[in-house]
């Protein structure tokens, strides 16, 4: 059963655990929030499905729907130990107070679970930017999403003397691949190191994914570098994931993976190229030298628990 919430809940309207059997449910209100607030669809039932698919996450404590007689009309979930939080209102109900009461969920939970902090990521200048900036969240970090303009390639970079490029098809290469990435992410300030089963679920595991997403760089049989690519029902190749060794950054390989990825994307019929970044990564400028352009800006803001009540 999912974790109480000290603040009343609007009238008229309920609340429980999320299922398995909510997910399109679950969905739709994901993807009429994200439109409403950035003007874009970005999310699939794959994220759902892959988020849900990880080890850590308890769908039936770690998760809420509001409902409006038997209809899901806003959701929320607390992953990363309470560090991370994610919800969403129809926009059809929106200003009766849910918003609101998902927040002081979500944060209850986070301190239940012992997290001392948790933060959410939301569109600039959106009202659940608003709504959080009003209870006291500070700035996190900035993302920025990165679309290359039709017509236009990253320009391949060939790989230094005994690098070669390779699909992540074997499960030595998923693992190793892991291994890089959680290594490169976590020097990031509050990035956690995930289990390979927990990064299996949302990428090599994720409902419909293909071998040859995964694409690896190795050195004398080792992997130092890997990238991860989703092929989207908006017809968008997006790098989902990219990351290099630190011993053998500087030598080009985040540009060749980058455009290996997106150019085995269109292979499979993507006709966009995207990805996104944050600032905690430094890599914004890699990006727009090879010709992205940034399309939308998100802001994670965060508080500190537990919360003054």
């Amino acid at each position: 059963m999912t974790a109480t919430c000290t603040t009343p809940l609007p009238a008229g309207f309920t609340y429980r655990a999320l299922t398995t059997g909510d997910l399109d449910a679950v969905y739709a209100v994901y993807a009429a929030d994200e439109v409403e607030d950035s003007g874009q669809l970005a999310i699939e039932p794959e994220d759902i499905a892959g988020d849900w698919a990880r080890p850590s996450f308890d769908l039936a404590a770690d998760s809420v729907g509001v409902l409006d007689g038997d209809r899901v009309v806003a959701a929320a979930e607390v992953t990363r130990g309470g560090a991370r939080a994610e919800g969403a209102v129809l926009p059809e109900v929106r200003g009766r107070g849910i918003g609101s009461w998902l927040v002081a969920w979500t944060e209850q939970r986070a301190e239940s679970m012992g997290s001392s902090r948790v933060g959410q990521t939301t569109p600039d200048g959106s009202l659940p930017q608003r709504l959080l900036a009003s209870r006291g969240y500070t700035l996190g970090h900035t993302s920025w999403v990165l679309e290359l303009p039709e017509g236009r390639d990253v320009p391949e970079r060939p790989l230094p003397a005994g690098y070669q490029l390779a699909t992540g098809s074997t499960a030595d290469r998923e693992r190793a691949a892991c291994e890089v990435i959680q290594e490169a992410f976590c020097e990031w300030e509050g990035r956690e190191r995930e289990s390979f089963e927990d990064w299996a679920a949302t990428t090599v595991r994720r409902p419909g994914a293909q071998p040859w997403q995964l694409r690896v760089v190795e050195r004398s049989g080792a992997v130092v570098a890997a990238s991860f690519t989703i092929l989207d029902s908006q017809g968008s190749g997006y790098v989902h994931q990219l990351a290099v060794d630190r011993a053998h950054r500087g030598r080009g390989l985040a540009q060749a993976l980058l455009a290996d990825a997106f150019g085995r994307a269109h292979e499979h019929g993507a006709t966009r190229s995207e990805l996104s970044t944050d600032s905690r990564t430094g890599a914004l400028d890699l990006y727009t030298k090879v010709g992205m352009e940034v399309t939308q800006t998100w802001t994670h803001l965060v508080t500190d628990l537990p919360r003054r009540r």
